[in-house]
């Protein structure tokens, strides 16, 4: 079924076609705020709240434009708002690492390839934000510099600034000794 179909079932009324939407977009709501926010309850309930207030609000939805990029700039505002609530203290525990670590990670366990991801996936937790949710949007959501611009609510220059610079904080992190030498452990576990 297209999208804008079931949009429109959703603005009818329709409670399956909400069920539909949720499947469709849950685990990657859930999935996004829980690499920038860092703690599961916290993801489960921003992921909640987007679509409550995607749910209420559809009647606004701009059907000219993709339906992810809207719900996706509604859980990036959900986010940014509990981020700031909890300023100053943004760190990260180890147990919400593992969490992460855990939840977050989409690749099945294929030895060096698993253990790439993990190293990924550990750097990115490491990531103010702002950076740690542009590479997501990008690389995981795959929207494109125009939806991220969206999303973002700032220019496509912003986005592209925030990209190299996100990138840059990765490979940074990924040249560090220690991702270096856990590569170098799994490359002798083989």
């Amino acid at each position: 079924m297209e999208e804008a179909e079931l949009i429109d079932r959703c603005l009818r009324g329709e409670e399956s076609a909400l069920g539909e939407v949720i499947g469709l977009y849950q685990d990657r709501l859930y999935a996004f705020a829980l690499r920038l926010l860092r703690n599961p309850q916290d993801a489960e309930d921003a992921a909640q709240d987007a679509f409550v207030r995607a749910f209420r609000n559809l009647a606004s939805y701009d059907k000219s434009r993709p339906f992810k990029t809207w719900l996706f700039t509604i859980m990036h505002n959900r986010c940014m708002d509990l981020l700031r609530a909890r300023r100053p203290d943004i760190s990260i525990d180890d147990e919400a690492g593992a969490a992460v670590a855990d939840a977050a990670s989409s690749a099945p366990d294929h030895g060096p390839l698993a253990f790439e991801t993990a190293l990924v996936e550990k750097a990115l937790a490491t990531l103010p934000p702002i950076y740690a949710e542009i590479l997501l949007l990008q690389y995981k959501e795959d929207l494109d510099g125009a939806e991220l611009a969206g999303v973002l609510g700032v220019p496509e220059g912003t986005v592209k600034a925030r990209l190299s610079r996100a990138r840059a904080m990765m490979r940074e992190k990924l040249m560090q000794p220690s991702a270096a030498a856990d590569r170098i452990t799994c490359g002798d576990l083989k």
